[in-house]
């Protein structure tokens, strides 16, 4: 019964909140866009018999010499901007998802290790955590990129470009997930269901799994809504910087770094269409995850 009031509670309160709504239609459109792609979109971009340059630098169907067929226009390859579009945001979301599971998995664990047995656990645990928050996540992500550089031969590198991406964004995130389920777990490890729990004799791994994590979910959640932006915007971020991805695999953030060389040539369309997509994805999941935070803190709305 419980939980029954407060799925109502929170539908109510989504229902109460234009900006959650929109920025979940705005994520559905998008998300499902991508998914989609390969039965939506007008032309795979990235296949030479889809293209031709004759279309080349076409502007958007709206503007003087528009073609309705290409309604965002086209880039100077002739490739049609929202087809580059969806195809690219298949990628980084694939690479952001992954890498915010792998680092909900890492950050998660270490946490729930470091709050239930303390000590020199939690002491090793938490200091590793307060040396990366002391780098920049996209300083991390290069430096464990420029480990995979020398460590692995450059032919396997860039067969492992997108794996070796997706574990260098994961690396840089997990510390969230660590102090937040650390600072869950000391206060719930305290409370009479799990010192009962415990005083059966049941297995740590048992105690933390069962019955610990479930009453943690919450703010995790918030977390990992949170860190999916965030892997996404440091995809792009390393892909415009040409770290990333090569250019023969699509993401947002290697159309943008295409698009910055029409800048100044009037092509305005082939830098800020995809801007402008990843900005409104970045933003709706960020939303979404304010939501969720006020949702799961009373106190907070």
């Amino acid at each position: 019964m419980l939980d029954y009031i407060r799925r109502r509670e929170g539908l109510w309160l989504f229902t109460r909140s234009p900006a959650a709504m929109i920025a979940a239609l705005a994520t559905v459109v998008i998300v499902g866009g991508a998914l989609l792609a390969p039965w939506i979109a007008a032309s795979n971009p990235y296949d030479l018999s889809t293209f031709s340059l004759i279309d080349g630098l076409k502007p958007p169907a709206w503007l003087p010499g528009g073609d309705p067929e290409f309604l965002l226009g086209t880039d100077d390859q002739g490739r049609d901007m929202i087809s580059s579009i969806l195809y690219g945001a298949r990628l980084s979301l694939l690479i952001g998802l992954m890498a915010m599971l792998i680092a909900t998995l890492l950050g998660v664990g270490l946490g729930l290790l470091a709050g239930y047995f303390g000590g020199w656990v939690d002491a090793v645990v938490m200091r590793v955590a307060d040396v990366q928050l002391a780098l920049p996540a996209i300083l991390t992500a290069l430096l464990i990129d420029g480990i995979a550089r020398g460590v692995l031969p450059t032919a396997l590198h860039q067969e492992l470009r997108v794996p070796v991406l997706t574990l260098a964004i994961a690396l840089s995130l997990w510390v969230n997930f660590a102090r937040t389920a650390r600072a869950s777990v000391m206060v719930e490890k305290n409370k009479e269901y799990v010192q009962a729990a415990m005083m059966q004799g049941q297995h740590p791994l048992r105690v933390m799994g069962v019955h610990i994590l479930p009453n943690i979910l919450g703010p995790l959640l918030v977390i990992m809504t949170v860190d999916l932006a965030s892997a996404i915007l440091l995809e792009a971020t390393l892909s415009f910087l040409g770290i990333g991805l090569p250019a023969d695999s699509p993401s947002l953030g290697t159309l943008i770094r295409i698009g910055m060389g029409f800048l100044l040539s009037g092509e305005w369309w082939i830098l800020w269409v995809p801007t402008a997509f990843l900005v409104a994805l970045v933003v709706s999941i960020n939303i979404l995850g304010d939501f969720l935070r006020d949702l799961f803190n009373p106190r907070l709305r």
